[in-house]
């Protein structure tokens, strides 16, 4: 599979990165079973959370198994020192690690928690002394709302590697600056920072409860995903096209082995083709960020 500089970590990641979450869905054979399905295609980059059900529980045995193959993130969704450090110290023990490559402010939404992550005291603290203490490598930001809040994260945290955003056809197709994760991705090529996509492969909202109840959703995705095989591959192919880094895998253990087969034949589309899919989603309904409190 082919892989990609992650900024200036000095690591080269493979143009997929499994996304973990999908673990928690699994019994922990069953995740054994994907875990060796993913390294089997070449993948080296996996990202998980405390947030993620059990994932890093699940995760453990075959990441201590691998280590050496996998650069792992992972994230806390503290904003502040103390929070910070127990969230990495409880992460450390269920994934039985001592050292994440890539630890990661999760889930950005507002200035203001910018501002105390930023501050005397907050997360940002922890994290630089993780990393003095060898616990952690590098420090990353995800963040599904608005682009000017990562662009202002990228002016206020010097030492920042990596941040992880939504890109799909359906975001990109849309005027105005809350979708302008297109200059998230120059700004990011211009300082060096990786850059991983999230939701390539959401097709919008899923219809009201009332209309749709969550038990009875085909998938554990948060948004209605694309789910034919040429679909998806049309989908990583874009996302992989606009220049990032790598492309997180969707949360639904039914989705990942497509996913993986289209990353592992992955071709740049032609600027005729990305604009082709742009007009075709253009006038759906796009899952970011109005589901972001979801």
């Amino acid at each position: 599979m082919e892989t990609r500089p992650l900024g200036d970590t000095g690591h080269e990641s493979t143009v997929a990165t499994f996304g973990a979450i999908a673990l928690n869905w699994l019994e922990q054979a069953g995740a054994n079973q994907m875990v060796e399905q993913v390294l089997d295609y070449g993948v080296n980059h996996f990202d998980v959370a405390p947030t993620y059900g059990d994932a890093e529980l699940k995760l453990g045995p075959k990441l201590r198994q691998h280590r050496e193959e996998i650069y792992l993130g992972c994230k806390t969704q503290e904003r502040e020192y103390e929070g910070a450090r127990r969230k990495l110290e409880r992460s450390l023990d269920r994934l039985g690690i001592d050292h994440i490559d890539l630890y990661q402010i999760h889930g950005l939404e507002y200035e203001h928690e910018l501002e105390t992550i930023t501050g005397e005291g907050g997360a940002l603290e922890a994290f630089r002394d993780a990393r003095d203490e060898g616990l952690i490598g590098d420090i990353g930001l995800t963040s599904h709302g608005n682009p000017q809040l990562i662009l202002d994260a990228i002016d206020r945290i010097d030492d920042l590697s990596t941040v992880m955003f939504p890109l799909n056809p359906v975001v990109a197709g849309k005027d105005g600056d809350e979708y302008d994760y297109e200059a998230v991705l120059e700004r990011a090529e211009e300082e060096g920072i990786g850059t991983l996509g999230i939701k390539a492969f959401a097709k919008g909202s899923w219809p009201p409860t009332d209309e749709l109840p969550e038990d009875d959703r085909p998938y554990a995705n948060w948004y209605e995903p694309v789910d034919r095989p040429d679909e998806i591959r049309e989908r990583f192919d874009f996302a992989a096209s606009q220049g990032l880094t790598t492309v997180v895998t969707p949360g639904d253990p039914k989705l990942v082995a497509m996913v993986l087969d289209a990353a592992d034949r992955y071709e740049e589309l032609s600027e005729s083709e990305q604009r082709s899919l742009i007009e075709q989603a253009r006038h759906d309904e796009s899952p970011v960020p109005e589901q972001l409190h979801h």
